[in-house]
């Protein structure tokens, strides 16, 4: 919908705005001098798991995510809090607690915020981060032949649902939640290390993996091809599809992305679904050049963040995305 009303706005013709509101990538950046350029993004939502200070947390990771995606370094942060009138205030500090928690250890520092009463409790974060102008990463560079390479594995949103159907079994949660409070940070410095050629990068968050595909493959005038089977997924996602813990957001990923996207027959129903998944504190998307891929995926190894190729860059073709 934001989308929507965005492209009939007429366009700031600001040339230190290196990546706005026009270009559908993870966050906007804008320079400030030769050499140092912000990154801003803003994010917030509503509980995905039971506890509050895991709450927080999460939230916290996931808003500091857009900034990781653009190859950014988050500085400062501000908090963006929606909490019932009458709601018990101990919950409030937990949850701001957690938050608190997840920006200290990313060295981004929580300098104010804003709260309204609203009865259904929403956080998250307005982030602001720092990246050289010459070293941004968007979504739109993947060129022909390069390896998509992910971190972190799909079904957080599904997960999600089966905790709050009060369906989950406690292995599922364990495995959603600490990929949800994993910050993207060391894969950052791994990729910015330099010497390795990282093309495109976006994170895969709330249009689950078709739909952030499609933004790479739509922006950089490519297609892409993905291998199904290569795909990470969380323990207790294909279960939760069976069972039918689907989110609202997956089945709107699949009426606005689904025909971007030819599936294979022998692709599963249940895999099919899950790339559509809304993710929420997702891994990374990474485009590299294929003669830097495996010593991407060693390095990243080494640094104990999980990550596997998952597909390849084509040539443009009739279909964005394929899938087999």
């Amino acid at each position: 919908m934001l989308d929507a009303v965005l492209s009939k706005l007429a366009r700031q013709h600001d040339p230190n705005v290196l990546v706005g509101f026009d270009k559908a990538d993870d966050a906007g950046v804008y320079r400030i001098s030769p050499d140092q350029a912000i990154v801003q993004t803003v994010d917030f939502f509503t509980p995905v798991v039971d506890d509050p200070f895991t709450f927080g947390r999460i939230a916290a990771t996931n808003s500091l995510s857009d900034v990781y995606a653009m190859g950014g370094r988050p500085i400062s942060a501000l908090a963006i809090v929606c909490f019932p009138d009458q709601g018990d205030l101990a919950i409030l500090e937990q949850i701001l607690a957690g938050g608190l928690s997840q920006m200290m250890k990313a060295g981004c520092s929580v300098i104010g915020g804003h709260s309204v009463r609203d009865p259904e409790i929403k956080f998250g974060y307005a982030v602001t981060g720092l990246i050289h102008p010459d070293r941004i990463l968007t979504n739109a560079g993947a060129r022909i032949s390069d390896v998509l390479i992910l971190t972190k594995a799909l079904g957080t949103g599904v997960i999600s649902t089966a905790i709050k159907r009060g369906e989950a079994q406690p292995a599922w949660i364990d495995a959603a939640t600490e990929a949800m409070v994993t910050l993207n940070a060391k894969a950052v410095e791994v990729l910015t290390r330099g010497g390795l050629r990282v093309h495109s990068a976006t994170d895969i968050t709330g249009f689950g993996l078709i739909g952030h595909v499609r933004e790479m493959a739509l922006g950089s005038g490519v297609s892409i091809h993905i291998h199904s089977a290569s795909v990470p997924l969380l323990e207790g996602a294909v279960e939760c599809v069976r069972a039918g813990y689907v989110p609202g957001g997956l089945k709107a990923n699949r009426d606005f992305a689904g025909c971007a996207v030819d599936f294979d027959e022998s692709v599963p129903e249940e895999i099919k679904t899950l790339f559509f998944d809304p993710q929420t504190a997702g891994g990374l998307l990474l485009s590299v050049s294929p003669d830097d891929a495996d010593d991407l995926l060693a390095s990243l190894t080494a640094a104990l963040v999980p990550a596997a190729k998952i597909g390849t860059v084509l040539q443009q073709r009739k279909s964005p995305i394929t899938v087999g």
